[in-house]
């Protein structure tokens, strides 16, 4: 039963989902929309909100540089996140019971810049400049129902900040997008706070082979995000959830470098994407393969396992990006 804390720190140019905008015609003449219309705007601008923050602060979901074309817009993305996960100590066991457990912390913390470009003639898409900031820490215990299969109920919290970086001039399609709310007065530079409570559950299998170790896992996560300051507090309340399914392969090439062992691996998964974090991507899913080369530090530096680099494609309908960065694991 491992005790792994992983830690992946990756400038991954960017990351994926969306900026925050409604979008009009620049001259108040020709600026007209029905409330009908200013509700759809409002409510995709909330869900990109929320989507921006998930996907900046959440340690579920990769960074990286993105490019996604929606139905009424099209975004590029970069997120950079710092994000880690794991148990701490041995694992302990419960009374008589065949069961052990281990307390476990998790944390991230993230930015976006996205740069949303709605459709020509679009009333509904969602145009303009964004920077989400977005921090999140909690954690919970993994349960050993054996030495290969384990739960890992955890809780956490998270604040964002996401804030409207365009300007009137950067655009006459820019400043088409700014209205804010149902039938509020169009505006730049808005800024919105929210706090979100993240429930999950993490199931996961292990099975070593020949020192080849393949660990399945699945995660269930569930997002409530609410209004916690800003521009207008009737924009942003809403619920979203993933459910991941993958693989990781973790083997050892039985070379050294440095005197350390080469070890080499990945991952492949499938991510389902649940109520607003759909709506704001406007994917139902995403698929990402990951791959990594690094050195065996297990007993030889402090509590790392191992150092190296690794790299990701990910990709959906209507969405792609990729990834790149320093891999790395701990164990206590």
């Amino acid at each position: 039963m491992a005790e792994t804390l992983t830690v992946r720190f990756r400038l991954r140019a960017a990351a994926a989902i969306v900026g925050a905008l409604a979008s009009l015609l620049s001259h108040p003449a020709r600026c007209q929309i029905s409330p009908n219309q200013a509700n759809r705007i409002t409510s995709a601008i909330g869900n990109r909100i929320e989507a921006l923050t998930i996907e900046g602060g959440d340690l579920g979901l990769a960074g990286g540089r993105y490019r996604i074309r929606g139905s009424d817009d099209d975004m590029d993305m970069d997120v950079s996140k710092f994000s880690g996960s794991g148990e701490i100590g041995d694992p302990r066991s419960l009374g008589d019971l065949n069961i052990a457990w281990q307390p476990r912390v998790q944390g991230s913390i993230g930015t976006v810049d996205a740069d949303s470009h709605s459709h020509s003639g679009s009333r509904n898409g969602v145009g303009g400049q964004f920077s989400t900031f977005a921090i999140e820490f909690g954690g919970g215990a993994r349960i050993w129902l054996g030495d290969q299969f384990s739960l890992a109920p955890t809780l956490m919290g998270m604040y964002g900040h996401t804030s409207d970086d365009s300007t009137a001039a950067a655009s006459s399609q820019t400043s088409q997008t700014q209205t804010v709310a149902a039938g509020a007065n169009t505006r730049l530079g808005w800024n919105e706070n929210t706090w979100t409570v993240r429930p999950a559950l993490n199931i996961q299998y292990a099975i070593t082979w020949n020192r080849t170790i393949f660990t399945l896992s699945s995660d269930a996560t569930f997002f409530h995000t609410e209004f916690a300051g800003g521009s207008n507090s009737n924009m942003v309340e809403g619920n979203a959830g993933t459910l991941a399914n993958g693989i990781d392969i973790d083997i050892p090439l039985r070379k050294q470098l440095y005197g350390h062992e080469l070890r080499t691996g990945g991952y492949f998964s499938r991510t389902e994407l649940l109520g607003d974090l759909k709506d704001g991507l406007d994917t139902e899913h995403v698929y990402e393969i990951h791959g990594r080369l690094v050195l065996d530090f297990l007993n030889q530096f402090w509590k790392v396992q191992w150092l190296g680099v690794g790299g990701s494609y990910v990709w959906g309908a209507n969405f792609s990006g990729w990834t790149v960065g320093a891999d790395a694991a701990f164990r206590f």
